[in-house]
């Protein structure tokens, strides 16, 4: 019909192209296989030394947080030390990592695990979700680094890949976006979602950064939306100064 427009194409995981989710699964898992960085936290599965872990890191880089997680695990190694502490010495040794009020969820964390389910750090997402300082990302980290449960997770390093590789467009809050969310489900394979987990958190870090990303050494680059877009983009460019 003349004169028709073409539909814009939804902005739904429900476009994504299966074949494109096993080839960016397949590449990343490879990428993720060699390139993992080396974290205490990920060397043990105690559900108390990750619940720790995932507290500090909230909206702190890991770097600075491995020093502060060593000291804190040396000085209260067990929920009960924690609960016993001073919390003006719990404030003093977290105040490098920003977010004066961490020191004091943690520890109110702490003595809600004890008195509730004694002692026992909750293996449920929901269960977590009720404690103080524990959103979707930390109950979800829990669960599939402690418990090994399949469940994805989404930050801004892993909203920025999705968005880029498959083209999407998140809301501005990306931990709350549904979209972003429903694809970080999709796109999660069924086996070693803790081990996926950390991978996109890694490459987001290391190559998909949010500035300078590295897309001439990426392993996505292929067939990702955003490298795609920024190469033709060049091409114009150059045509132009040609011309």
């Amino acid at each position: 019909m003349k004169g028709a427009t073409k539909e814009p194409q939804e902005n739904t995981v429900s476009n994504l192209d299966v074949v494109k989710i096993k080839w960016f699964r397949q590449h990343l898992s490879i990428w993720g296989m060699q390139n993992l960085r080396d974290f205490p936290w990920r060397q043990t599965c105690d559900s108390y030394a990750i619940l720790v872990a995932e507290y500090l890191l909230q909206k702190t880089d890991a770097a600075t947080v491995v020093p502060i997680y060593n000291t804190f695990l040396f000085k209260y190694p067990t929920l009960e030390q924690l609960v016993k502490a001073s919390i003006n010495e719990l404030s003093e040794l977290l105040e490098p990592l920003g977010l004066f009020f961490r020191a004091e969820r943690l520890q109110k964390c702490a003595c809600i695990i004890l008195e509730q389910y004694g002692g026992k750090i909750p293996d449920s997402e929901k269960q977590l979700l009720e404690l103080p300082g524990i959103g979707k990302y930390t109950a979800r980290a829990i669960c599939s680094q402690a418990f090994n449960q399949p469940l994805a997770v989404l930050d801004t390093n892993v909203a920025r890949i999705l968005e880029r590789f498959f083209g999407l467009q998140g809301e501005r809050v990306k931990s709350r976006c549904k979209i972003l969310w429903n694809a970080a489900e999709i796109i999660a394979p069924n086996k070693k979602v803790g081990k996926w987990n950390l991978t996109l958190l890694d490459f987001g870090a290391m190559v998909c950064r949010a500035k300078n990303p590295l897309c001439n050494d990426c392993p996505l680059s292929a067939k990702c939306n955003y490298a795609q877009t920024q190469h033709n983009y060049k091409k114009i460019l150059l045509i132009d100064s040609d011309s």
